[in-house]
Protein backbone atom coordinates (compact mmCIF):
# COMPACT_ATOMS: atom_id res chain seq x y z
CA UNK A 1 0.00 0.00 0.00
CA UNK A 2 1.54 3.32 -1.03
CA UNK A 3 0.07 5.08 2.02
CA UNK A 4 2.20 2.87 4.28
CA UNK A 5 5.29 3.63 2.19
CA UNK A 6 4.57 7.36 2.45
CA UNK A 7 3.96 7.09 6.20
CA UNK A 8 7.20 5.17 6.70
CA UNK A 9 9.15 7.86 4.85
CA UNK A 10 7.49 10.61 6.91
CA UNK A 11 8.26 8.82 10.18
CA UNK A 12 11.90 8.28 9.19
CA UNK A 13 12.20 11.96 8.20
CA UNK A 14 10.49 13.42 11.29
CA UNK A 15 11.53 10.90 13.96
CA UNK A 16 14.54 9.06 12.53
CA UNK A 17 16.76 10.03 15.45
CA UNK A 18 14.08 8.85 17.92
CA UNK A 19 13.74 5.37 16.38
CA UNK A 20 15.58 2.44 17.96
CA UNK A 21 15.73 0.67 14.57
CA UNK A 22 14.62 1.58 11.04
CA UNK A 23 10.92 1.36 10.18
CA UNK A 24 9.89 -2.18 9.33
CA UNK A 25 7.51 -2.53 6.36
CA UNK A 26 5.10 -5.48 6.47
CA UNK A 27 2.53 -6.47 3.87
CA UNK A 28 -0.29 -4.66 5.69
CA UNK A 29 1.49 -2.61 8.36
CA UNK A 30 4.42 -0.52 9.47
CA UNK A 31 6.29 -1.23 12.68
CA UNK A 32 8.11 1.61 14.39
CA UNK A 33 10.25 0.91 17.45
CA UNK A 34 10.85 4.09 19.41
CA UNK A 35 13.90 4.90 21.52
CA UNK A 36 11.85 4.56 24.74
CA UNK A 37 10.93 0.91 24.05
CA UNK A 38 7.50 1.50 22.51
CA UNK A 39 6.75 -0.70 19.49
CA UNK A 40 4.02 0.87 17.35
CA UNK A 41 2.16 -1.11 14.68
CA UNK A 42 0.46 1.15 12.14
CA UNK A 43 -2.30 -0.09 9.84
CA UNK A 44 -4.16 2.28 7.52
CA UNK A 45 -6.89 0.84 5.28
CA UNK A 46 -7.91 4.38 4.25
CA UNK A 47 -7.12 7.88 5.55
CA UNK A 48 -10.07 7.67 7.96
CA UNK A 49 -9.84 3.94 8.75
CA UNK A 50 -6.90 2.93 10.90
CA UNK A 51 -5.57 0.80 13.70
CA UNK A 52 -2.61 2.04 15.73
CA UNK A 53 -1.48 -0.50 18.34
CA UNK A 54 1.55 -0.29 20.59
CA UNK A 55 3.34 -2.19 23.29
CA UNK A 56 5.60 -0.98 26.05
CA UNK A 57 7.02 -3.83 28.07
CA UNK A 58 4.10 -6.16 28.77
CA UNK A 59 1.50 -3.41 28.36
CA UNK A 60 -0.50 -3.07 25.14
CA UNK A 61 -2.89 -0.32 24.03
CA UNK A 62 -4.28 1.01 20.81
CA UNK A 63 -6.40 3.47 18.89
CA UNK A 64 -8.71 2.48 16.07
CA UNK A 65 -11.69 3.69 14.08
CA UNK A 66 -13.92 0.61 14.19
CA UNK A 67 -17.41 2.18 14.50
CA UNK A 68 -18.38 0.39 17.70
CA UNK A 69 -18.48 2.92 20.55
CA UNK A 70 -21.10 5.49 19.57
CA UNK A 71 -21.30 6.88 23.11
CA UNK A 72 -17.78 8.34 22.96
CA UNK A 73 -17.26 11.98 22.02
CA UNK A 74 -14.58 10.98 19.50
CA UNK A 75 -16.68 8.34 17.69
CA UNK A 76 -15.63 6.43 15.64
CA UNK A 77 -12.05 6.66 16.90
CA UNK A 78 -11.33 5.40 20.38
CA UNK A 79 -8.53 4.24 22.68
CA UNK A 80 -8.24 0.74 24.15
CA UNK A 81 -6.17 0.99 27.33
CA UNK A 82 -3.90 -1.63 28.86
CA UNK A 83 -6.87 -3.14 30.75
CA UNK A 84 -9.08 -3.32 27.65
CA UNK A 85 -11.25 -0.40 28.70
CA UNK A 86 -12.39 1.95 25.95
CA UNK A 87 -11.89 5.73 26.14
CA UNK A 88 -12.34 8.74 23.90
CA UNK A 89 -9.29 9.07 21.65
CA UNK A 90 -7.04 11.81 23.09
CA UNK A 91 -4.70 12.01 20.08
CA UNK A 92 -5.99 11.23 16.57
CA UNK A 93 -8.85 12.44 14.38
CA UNK A 94 -10.15 10.65 11.27
CA UNK A 95 -10.46 13.99 9.45
CA UNK A 96 -6.71 14.65 9.81
CA UNK A 97 -4.09 13.43 7.38
CA UNK A 98 -2.61 10.03 8.29
CA UNK A 99 0.92 11.51 8.60
CA UNK A 100 -0.40 14.12 11.04
CA UNK A 101 -2.19 11.51 13.18
CA UNK A 102 0.84 9.22 13.28
CA UNK A 103 3.19 12.10 14.13
CA UNK A 104 0.86 13.26 16.92
CA UNK A 105 0.73 9.74 18.34
CA UNK A 106 4.49 9.21 18.16
CA UNK A 107 5.09 12.53 19.97
CA UNK A 108 2.58 11.51 22.67
CA UNK A 109 4.07 8.01 23.04
CA UNK A 110 7.59 9.38 23.35
CA UNK A 111 6.35 11.54 26.22
CA UNK A 112 4.13 8.92 27.89
CA UNK A 113 3.96 5.36 26.48
CA UNK A 114 0.45 4.68 27.84
CA UNK A 115 -0.80 8.24 27.22
CA UNK A 116 -1.30 8.85 30.93
CA UNK A 117 -4.06 6.27 31.26
CA UNK A 118 -2.95 4.06 34.13
CA UNK A 119 -3.86 0.46 34.72
CA UNK A 120 -6.23 -0.32 37.56
CA UNK A 121 -4.10 -3.33 38.48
Amino acid sequence: MSLHIELGAAIEKDFGERLAVPIEQKQDALIATLENGVTLTIRYAAPDAYSLRWTHGDAEAGIDTAPLHRDLATFPNHLHDVDGRVHADPVTRPDQAPAHNVAQLIRALLENPMLGIDSEA
